[in-house]
């Protein structure tokens, strides 16, 4: 691999430029024989875990046919499909405030405008294909190459949003197994009362140290071998707000396309967080089968076609449509490059 010039401005980027992002970024660094344990380790994780998912997904769903499946989507409505879809293009915009948040406090000068734009297409292809920091920042990197910002501040920028998710996901699962009433709990959800609220109190309370972290740590923050710039306590304040707001409106595309009644929000926010870390510990892209199955299996008493029906809405307006949208924007943005850089070589 070619030495790393982290600092070099993106207009000299490598065509293996993924190499060059992966050396200053925190999940890729360590030894050869680390990174390649590591690597092991999860591929097995993946393997066991879409293994799970897919006979939960079997024992759950086999006995649905196409027609009750049909009759299930019908059952949204307009209002249901719509509000979904406002939901996914709410999600999606306050991604791209992350972004902008995140370049600036890299120290990058970016308009709001390319910002948000990035920050669409970097999340919604991340999300689809899964390796979400080294995906995110390869994406960033090619996307802001014209913009000249450095590789270390694309790495600083795509660290700090998968720091607002965190946080985000953190705090939303937190309040709502806090909130969500015991009786309903006990009704609809498998998480034993006991264990939603020692749960919910332990996510508080790593989010409030965290937020407490940002506010006395004027320092770099040092923790196994890697060196971590806390962000200051009104930036930290803003990765709460909007990460929680964020996961909550993701949360809410999928809930909306239940039946109506058939889950309270917090109920099915304290099955759906975890699912959605499940999801993402599992490298399986788009963390497909497992999500699914972990909601599945952390929720009882909902009708199998309506959530089958659900998940496929969920997939549809939150990664498929995004994905494709994303895509074509990637694409027309290089075709544009090129075709500046090919009238400049004329010139």
């Amino acid at each position: 691999m070619p030495a790393l010039q982290p600092d070099a401005r993106p207009d000299d980027l490598p065509e293996d430029v993924e190499e060059e992002l992966a050396a200053v970024l925190p999940e890729t660094q360590g030894s050869r024989f680390g990174r390649f344990l590591s690597s092991a380790v999860w591929h097995f994780v993946a393997v066991l875990l879409l293994g799970a998912a897919a006979f939960i997904l079997w024992r759950e769903f086999h006995e649905i046919s196409l027609e009750d499946l049909g009759r299930a989507i019908a059952a949204w409505g307009w209002s249901s499909t719509l509000l979904a879809i406002a939901f996914a293009v709410a999600s999606f915009t306050l991604m791209g405030v992350v972004e902008l948040m995140g370049l600036r406090w890299a120290g990058a000068k970016v308009s709001t405008g390319a910002a948000m734009a990035g920050g669409f297409i970097a999340c919604a292809i991340s999300h689809s294909l899964g390796a979400n920091l080294l995906v995110a920042g390869a994406v960033r990197a090619r996307f802001y190459a014209k913009h000249a910002i450095t590789l270390r501040q694309v790495a600083h920028a795509t660290v700090f949003n998968s720091f607002t998710f965190a946080v985000g996901i953190a705090t939303l699962a937190g309040v709502s197994l806090l909130l969500a009433g015991s009786h309903e709990i006990a009704a609809v959800s498998r998480i034993a009362n006991p264990v939603a609220d020692v749960l919910g109190g332990l996510l508080v309370a790593g989010v409030t140290t965290y937020i407490f972290l940002c506010a006395v740590m004027h320092r770099p923050l040092r923790a196994f071998g890697h060196s971590v710039k806390l962000p200051s306590l009104r930036v930290a304040l803003a990765q709460l707000a909007i990460g929680t707001v964020d996961n909550a409106l993701a949360a809410a595309i999928l809930w909306i396309l239940l039946p109506a009644g058939a889950m309270g929000y917090f109920t099915f926010v304290g099955a759906y967080a975890p699912s959605v870390v499940v999801g993402l510990i599992s490298h399986v892209p788009g963390g497909v089968g497992v999500f699914e199955s972990s909601v599945s299996t952390l929720t009882k008493g909902l009708n199998p076609a309506a959530l089958a029906a659900a998940f496929l809405g969920y997939r549809l307006f939150f990664f498929l449509l995004p994905l494709m949208i994303a895509g074509v924007a990637l694409g027309f943005d290089i075709v544009q490059e090129r075709a500046r850089a090919g009238a400049r070589l004329r010139a």
